[in-house]
């Protein structure tokens, strides 16, 4: 075991910056094999959201909702982590289940960051897109462009978020937009060399094994990679394909969700 919680380690987006999808998102979730997890799907408790999700806590890594919101969290890496007294995955289930203003509810969870080990949240509404951390004090509006977020602050230049964000830039180009390019995006398994990768106090043989994009290993892994497209028109197309615990493609679901929907 790795010795810390871990949530989706790398999300790659591009946000107003392509003609025909104001919002492009691809991200990785990695975990524990053995985690207990629901694919993607219209949530029975809470029919109005559709994730994935994660049994243990309750909550979800990534997820939006009828009404054309969307959250994601990762979770920003700094060695050991001890129990908290809350999930991170609620912060993305209770944001699709709130109605509150989204820069208020992204100052709500600074604020109230220390129940939470350490975080990282991206929070969409319409055309709002926010960016909010308990391991730094300011929300951020995210500006249009292409951005990366892994277990650090957005846009740290670690090298699986630098390789992601040239990976899509260049995907951009093309047309139409390719789901399977875009999970491509994500897919190198080679780690980085020794000297470009960061110190976060895990160990030098664990960050070699956490470098690249998918993430292989005995206990810990890639379990799944997640696409959402978002057009002019409010509406969103989801695809989650999952793997197994040998790194291979697993089952493949997708979604098309309309606000009228």
């Amino acid at each position: 075991m790795l010795g810390y919680n871990a949530a989706m380690c790398l999300i790659v987006f591009a946000w107003k910056c392509h003609p025909d999808y104001p919002l492009i998102m691809v991200a990785n979730r990695d975990e524990y094999y053995q985690r207990p997890t629901a694919l993607a799907d219209f949530w029975e408790d809470q029919p109005d959201i559709l994730a994935g999700r994660d049994l243990s806590g309750g909550g979800t890594w990534l997820g939006l909702n009828r009404q054309g919101r969307f959250s994601a969290v990762t979770n920003y890496r700094e060695g050991l982590e001890f129990p908290a007294p809350q999930s991170r995955g609620e912060l993305t289930s209770n944001f699709l289940t709130s109605n509150t203003d989204i820069s208020q509810y992204a100052q709500q969870v600074v604020d109230g960051g220390n129940q939470y080990n350490g975080f990282n949240l991206l929070l969409g509404d319409g055309d709002q897109l926010y960016y909010c951390s308990n391991r730094q004090s300011q929300i951020q509006q995210v500006s249009p462009g292409i951005h990366s977020l892994s277990n650090h602050l957005l846009d740290s230049p670690w090298p699986k978020v630098v390789h992601a964000k040239k990976a899509l830039e260049a995907l951009l180009k093309t047309d139409p937009v390719d789901p399977d390019l875009l999970i491509q995006c994500l897919h190198r398994r080679m780690p980085f060399d020794d000297e470009h990768l960061p110190d976060t106090g895990v160990g030098l043989e664990i960050e070699r094994m956490l470098s690249p994009p998918f993430i292989f290993s005995k206990d810990y892994g890639t379990r799944c990679t997640t696409i959402m497209l978002k057009n002019g028109q409010e509406e969103t197309t989801l695809i989650e394909q999952t793997y197994k615990d040998d790194g291979a493609q697993g089952e493949r679901r997708q979604f098309n969700v309309g606000l009228s929907d």
